[in-house]
């Protein structure tokens, strides 16, 4: 069985940007919409998938569309944020905020 060349790339360039390769798992679908792609990578990987302000994730999606087109398809990438992920609501009140100053 024949990968698809836009699994092939997304594998190759996150195996290379990750700590941990054999945790890497890129699922495909095809619809009427398009093909979409999921990756699932350790959670410890994530931030280096992400990027700082989600570059590194934008670089690969508009890669990724560039290999879909040369293939006359639409790819969209979902990066699925693992479960225990480090997203949490940064806003604190006051009295929190204060209480981390430890004065």
């Amino acid at each position: 069985m024949t990968q698809e060349p836009d699994v092939v790339f997304l594998e190759y360039v996150v195996k290379a940007l990750v700590d941990n390769p054999s945790d890497v798992h890129v699922d495909r679908i095809v619809d009427e919409m398009g093909v979409l792609i999921t990756l699932e990578v350790n959670p410890s990987d994530m931030g280096k998938i992400i990027g700082r302000d989600g570059n590194t994730a934008k670089a690969i999606r508009t890669l990724l569309r560039t290999v879909g087109m040369k293939n006359n398809a639409r790819v969209n990438l979902k990066i699925n944020e693992p479960e225990g992920g480090k997203r949490s609501s940064a806003v604190k009140t006051v009295d929190e905020a204060i209480d981390d100053l430890a004065i």
